[in-house]
């Protein structure tokens, strides 16, 4: 909690940071605009979509990836599931989150708002395809994504970049409106405020997606030793992730809004949530040496 408050508190000091310098350097006389509205408006669009869509998480994943809830094991592998997201869970100091089954490829992954009240799933494609060990090496790595807080990271990241998007593609969009009308009399932003303000939302975005993909990768190496130390050895992960690589493309079966809580990837080396498996080997190798 106090991280994830040293987070915040961090970004709205940047935000009175770049308030102070634009107003210092007299933006708001050229654009028309109040720089603390602005300011205001954009951290609650930059964060009021990142927060709905984090504390939505958790049903939207039933609901979409059609998650079957363990509440009663009815089978020998269900209890099993069940008492390693126990075990690890008690491990790692959270509280036992629900567990799920869905059908589709190899996969699984970790989505909820709250470390002590997460939902970790896996794929019948994992349980057919892989051995006990190592899907109990995937659980752990789902398990310690929801240790690590990276779900409530992720979307505090992304809240962040949207602020920035928001502050910036309307500042420069006033500027450029102000310089397009500088002999008009008429109030009120113009065409060019307008846009500019899209092209640079959708261009400022698309850096944004960047930055974003960037974290989630670190987290993916994290989670991976996670998973490492919760089994005790990283020879578990490794083996998973080898048979995972072999398997099937990447991120394969999984909404974009799941995919950087999955255990598999995504394509695109800018835009994947997921480091390549041959990274993330040598990661957990290095690890074992």
């Amino acid at each position: 909690m106090q991280r994830i408050l040293l987070f915040v508190l961090t970004n709205i000091a940047v935000m009175v940071v770049v308030g102070i310098v634009t107003s210092l350097l007299g933006v708001g006389r050229y654009t028309g605009t109040n720089t603390l509205d602005l300011m205001i408006f954009a951290l609650v669009i930059g964060f009021s979509g990142s927060i709905i869509s984090l504390l939505m998480s958790k049903p939207m994943a039933k609901m979409s990836m059609r998650v079957q809830v363990i509440d009663q094991p009815r089978s020998a592998d269900e209890a099993w599931i069940v008492d390693t997201v126990r075990r690890f869970a008690e491990q790692a100091g959270i509280g036992m989150p629900e567990v799920g089954i869905y059908e589709g490829e190899p996969n699984a992954f970790a989505t909820g708002a709250f470390r002590n009240s997460a939902l970790v799933a896996v794929s019948t494609g994992l349980l057919r395809g892989m051995t006990r060990e190592e899907v109990e090496a995937v659980i752990g790595h789902e398990v310690s994504h929801v240790a690590n807080g990276d779900m409530v990271t992720m979307a505090l990241i992304q809240g962040v970049m949207n602020t920035f998007v928001v502050f910036a593609s309307r500042v420069i969009g006033s500027l450029v409106d102000g310089f397009l009308r500088r002999d008009s009399e008429s109030s009120g932003p113009g065409i060019g405020y307008f846009v500019t303000t899209i092209v640079l939302d959708l261009l400022f975005g698309f850096l944004a997606g960047i930055i974003v993909a960037w974290f989630s990768r670190q987290r993916e190496f994290r989670a991976d030793a996670g998973a490492a130390r919760l089994m005790g050895q990283p020879n578990s992960m490794i083996k998973a992730l080898a048979r995972l690589g072999g398997m099937h493309a990447e991120g394969a079966d999984m909404p974009r809004n799941l995919a950087a809580m999955g255990i598999a990837g995504g394509i695109g080396k800018l835009f994947s949530t997921h480091p390549p498996m041959a990274e993330r080997i040598a990661a957990l190798r290095a690890l074992q040496g």
